[in-house]
């Protein structure tokens, strides 16, 4: 390639970027975001009402007509509801309580030792895969990847003899552009889980979406996501980054390659011993046809107590391995440190909650004024009528997850913005709310790593700049581009050939 196509490839890219950083910027902040669209729904309903807008039911039959909230009564609903629309959001309380038990197993130091023993323990040539797979698992422990792992992947493979941001860049990956992937069940799931749930029961008052409905699917990802994140740093990001040479960077401080002392393996043979315990009477309690977690009516496990307290079971998963690790590696001295933990994690959570209530009053008043099942039910039949089903409709629906994602970093309020429209709509032409909810995951994931509207990007390229003290957004967009494009390809692939092997994406 000569060095006037690559200028020309790079201008473009710049170009490029500047359009997406100012778009974004230009967006308000998320809770504004929805103070507007919540007016505007407020307005549009008026509006509507007055102008005879009107659909047909396609389950019921029924004419659905929509309600004008500019009128005594709607002005009544909204000053009665506002505090019950809040407190009975379904995701406010599901987070709070998932966050309180991982929030005990991070300030314990348990999921950080568990980070530094696998990426440290892996052989030089499992070094890459090691790091991406530690990444999409940290995701469970909230911001302890990106705070943690990433600059602790540099340092190792600067140890190496390798590109310390090769190593980077493979942790964020794994991290940011794997997020929806795991093999186990995090905060993200009961999150996104409760809005799929509460934009369903616009079309279906009764429908509940389980915490774990995409689990199968998410878990089956993590092997693709890994593989594609390690060829993807081996075969394109570590050649093009070549031989590191020390250019004055402020080097890192506090964070140490350091083997794990004596107090932190037995915390973790302790957290060990108490996940085995919690698996057996877990196991105990779902394997027998009896098990005193199944229905005790009709032994079923999909519609059991077991599903339907998967947010306890996180908590409780949290809390007994932190506990287990905190005590016996000496990082809990008291209850006061695990009330301390528990409350930093959820002081950290002020902006969601922000966020949270207004989101909550936007998807309440498009649930009253029957708008969104209008919506729903119009969009569906252009849908039919374009002839446009299948794959390529989910396909395009991750693309524009994925464009979206661009302009505004939250996955909350993304999906808190969307699924109101596109979960009812997409149902209505036959696609079940837990498969958009996936089509929506891959897309956002994708493009994490290239957002500069990701609350960490700013972070990163600070982690960037203490190797290459002249890295800014392009530096950082044009290392991680690879990734998004092959993570978006390989997983629209996955995804597909996961439909129509017509397998579950979890359980029920």
């Amino acid at each position: 390639m000569s060095d006037a196509t690559a200028s020309q490839r790079r201008g473009a890219l710049d170009r490029f970027l500047t359009i997406v950083e100012k778009g974004g910027n230009a967006l308000p902040h998320p809770a504004t975001l929805f103070i507007i669209l919540t007016l505007a729904v407020v307005l549009a309903s008026d509006l509507a009402a007055r102008t005879g807008v009107e659909a047909i039911h396609p389950a019921t039959g029924e004419t659905v007509r929509p309600e004008s909230l500019l009128t005594v009564s709607g002005l009544h609903k909204i000053l009665t509801r506002m505090v019950t629309n809040f407190t009975g959001f379904a995701p406010l309380g599901t987070v709070l309580v998932a966050m309180l038990g991982i929030a005990i197993a991070e300030a314990s130091g348990l999921i950080g030792t568990t980070l530094r023993l696998l990426v440290i323990a892996a052989p030089r040539k499992l070094l890459t895969v090691v790091i991406v797979f530690s990444g999409v698992m940290s995701n469970v422990g909230s911001e302890i990847g990106y705070v943690l792992l990433i600059p602790l992947a540099a340092i190792i493979f600067q140890a190496a003899g390798r590109h310390p941001l090769a190593g980077m860049a493979a942790a964020f990956a794994g991290v940011s552009g794997g997020y929806s992937a795991n093999l186990l069940l995090g905060t993200v799931d009961p999150l996104l889980s409760g809005l799929t749930q509460e934009a369903a029961r616009l079309i279906d008052p009764e429908a509940t979406v389980n915490p774990a409905c995409n689990y199968y699917f998410m878990a089956a990802s993590t092997v693709p996501v890994t593989f594609i994140g390690t060829w993807v740093t081996e075969k394109i990001v570590a050649p093009r980054l070549g031989t590191f040479s020390d250019t004055g960077g402020e080097k890192p401080a506090g964070e140490e390659m350091k083997p794990l002392g004596f107090r932190e393996v037995l915390g973790l043979v302790a957290a060990l011993a108490a996940t085995l315990a919690l698996a057996a009477i877990l196991l105990w309690g779902t394997v027998p046809a009896n098990g005193f977690l199944r229905d005790p009516e009709t032994g079923d496990l999909l519609h059991s107590p077991f599903m339907s307290g998967i947010v306890a079971i996180i908590f409780l998963g949290g809390a007994v391995c932190g506990l287990a690790y905190g005590i016996t590696a000496g990082t809990f001295k008291s209850d006061a440190d695990v009330m301390k933990g528990m409350g930093k994690s959820i002081s950290a959570l002020g902006s969601y909650l922000v966020l949270v209530f207004f989101a909550a009053q936007f998807v309440a008043y498009f649930n009253w004024t029957n708008l969104g099942l209008i919506l729903a039910v119009k969009g569906a039949a252009a849908l039919k009528a374009s002839g446009l089903g299948g794959a390529p409709l989910l396909v395009g629906f991750v693309l524009l997850a994925s464009v979206i994602n661009l302009f505004m970093g939250s996955a909350s309020a993304k999906w808190a913005l969307m699924a109101p429209v596109f979960v009812p709509m997409l149902m209505l032409v036959g696609y079940p709310p837990e498969m958009t909810q996936v089509a929506y995951r891959i897309g956002d994931s994708s493009t994490n790593i290239i957002s500069p509207m990701m609350s960490y990007f700013a972070l990163i390229i600070a982690f960037f700049q203490r190797y290459e003290p002249k890295a800014g957004i392009g530096t950082l967009v044009a290392t991680m581009l690879p990734y998004s494009v092959a993570y978006l390809v390989t997983w629209c692939a996955f995804f597909v050939g996961w439909i129509l092997l017509e397998l579950p994406l979890g359980p029920g």
